[in-house]
């Protein structure tokens, strides 16, 4: 169980604080059972969710260490743009990576869509709808984690990712 003050993912919102841990008084099957009040770091609201759910995931935000153990990897992340012959199904694969969870398929994900973008780009063209708001969705879940987990603003968080994986790159001297 979460304690108040503590960070955490809950499922696609992004980064979370838990406010409290309440036993609201409602009525039917969830009587008696204790509820988060989540508050988002990077949008509005108030969420409350059973401490016991089973349909959206919860778990603690990474610690500086797993954050900065994550960047280092993502010179070896490969990924490719991803071609789907329907909408539906690039976004079903989209949709997938981003429930996933994982912060690798989020880099992976990311990864894909800006090699797409530069392809665009190279034919003078737009990067498709479907494409821009998965990116703006795995940025937000990627990039508010890291910015919690490495305590800087969450618009720090991009520059700070090429500056280390920049030094990583570049011969010592």
């Amino acid at each position: 169980m979460f304690q108040p003050g503590e960070l955490v993912m809950y499922g696609t919102t992004g980064v979370c604080r838990v406010e409290s841990i309440d036993r609201p008084n409602l009525t039917g099957a969830d009587c008696g059972k204790a509820y988060y009040h989540l508050k988002p770091l990077q949008q509005d609201g108030i969420i409350y969710t059973p401490v016991e759910n089973s349909k959206v995931s919860i778990r603690p935000v990474m610690t500086r260490e797993e954050a900065n153990a994550l960047i280092s990897q993502i010179p070896t992340i490969r990924a490719e743009a991803c071609r789907a012959l329907t909408i539906q199904a690039l976004t079903q694969h989209y949709q997938a990576a981003i429930h996933s969870g994982d912060r690798r398929e989020l880099i992976r994900l990311m990864m894909s869509i800006y090699a797409k973008q530069k392809q665009a780009e190279a034919q003078k063209r737009r990067l498709g709808m479907v494409d821009e708001r998965y990116m703006k969705q795995a940025e937000r879940l990627l990039y508010g984690e890291l910015a919690a987990s490495l305590e800087i603003p969450f618009d720090q968080v991009q520059s700070y990712i090429a500056r280390r994986v920049g030094e990583q790159i570049s011969p010592q001297a």
